[in-house]
Formats: structure tokens, sequence, C-alpha cells
């Protein structure tokens, strides 16, 4: 049997390497959605739930072009996480998002991610807009935004997430000043 592959492209940045999900990353992705950290995206989840989770994430790809990417730090291999853009069923509209492993928090990976990741939806995808819709308990999300330029538009309440802050990107036009 042929494995069904859909490509999914790679970027860098000065210390991190986003790209496909791999095997070897599901234990830190899984023990990661174990902890009440998770809460935020739907979590606490069982390790099966975890692994349908990052399947869904390798079928967003597959389904809309375009989905989260695999952190890694270049120097060490690390898996830090994952950051990338998400539109599935139930969303406003697309998102640009952004979770981190415990270890990789506070190093300014989440940004320096977030950035890459929106300028591939804007010169690449052709974006004209995104959303991040951050939970507002959780104050580390609602830092990166801000510095990412964004501003708090309004909220929305998913059906199974429940309440969120829908945060604006600024246009491809006004982000010129984001780090390369």
């Amino acid at each position: 049997m042929t494995p069904f592959t859909v490509t999914i492209p790679h970027l860098t940045t000065e210390r991190l390497l986003l790209r496909e999900y791999r095997e070897a990353d599901f234990d830190a992705f899984a023990a990661f959605y174990a902890t009440p950290r998770s809460q935020f995206i739907g979590g606490p989840l069982p390790r099966e739930l975890a692994w349908r989770g990052l399947a869904a994430h390798l079928g967003h790809w597959a389904l809309r072009g375009f989905g989260f990417w695999a952190v890694e730090n270049r120097e060490t291999g690390e898996f830090c996480g994952h950051v990338g853009l998400w539109h599935p069923e139930g969303w406003p509209e697309p998102e640009v998002g952004w979770v981190l492993m415990a270890g990789a928090e506070g190093r300014g990976y989440a940004l320096e991610a977030a950035f890459a990741a929106r300028r591939h939806a804007y010169e690449t995808l052709g974006w004209s807009t995104a959303i991040s819709l951050i939970d507002p308990a959780n104050t580390r999300s609602l830092r990166v935004a801000q510095r990412m330029g964004c501003w708090h538009e309004g909220d929305y309440t998913h059906v199974r997430l429940g309440p969120m802050q829908v945060w604006r990107h600024p246009a491809p036009i006004d982000q010129k000043d984001a780090p390369e």
C-alpha cells in the first residue's frame, strides 16, 4: 500500500525549523495534552485522543493546504511545540496559532515561529487578514498576540471550547516591521 502524502513546506527562522510532524514528536505532544496546561486548547486529553489530534493537524494540511507545523530547535533538534495556520470547521475565519511545550516557553519561540507562520500566510497563501482565538485566561498567549501587533477585536464562543477572545492580526501591509 502506498501511503497518502502531503507536502508540508519547511520554514526556518534564526533558531527554529517549522516542519512536518514526525511520529517521534508524538510522546511530547501526548504528554503536553495530558496536562492541565492544555486546557486552553481542548485538553487535557488521554493519549488516544492526543493521537487523533495530531492526525487532525496533519489532515488539515491535506484538506486546506495549510496547517500547524512542528517546531524544532535548530541547534538541539528538540520538539518545542506546534505553531501554524488553522481554519477547521466551526472556526470563524483563518487563524495563526501557537502551542509550546513546557520546556520551550519563555524563550521567544512562540513569537518567532508565529511571525514566520503569519508571513507564510500573507506572502505565500495570499491571506489579507488573520485572527488568533485566545482563551482570556491564557495570559502568555495574550502577550504573544500583543507583541505581534494584534488587537482585541471582540469575543467568540466556540461550541466545545467555550468563550475566547478574537485577536486581529495587522494586515500584510502593516506588518513590515515583523522580524525575519
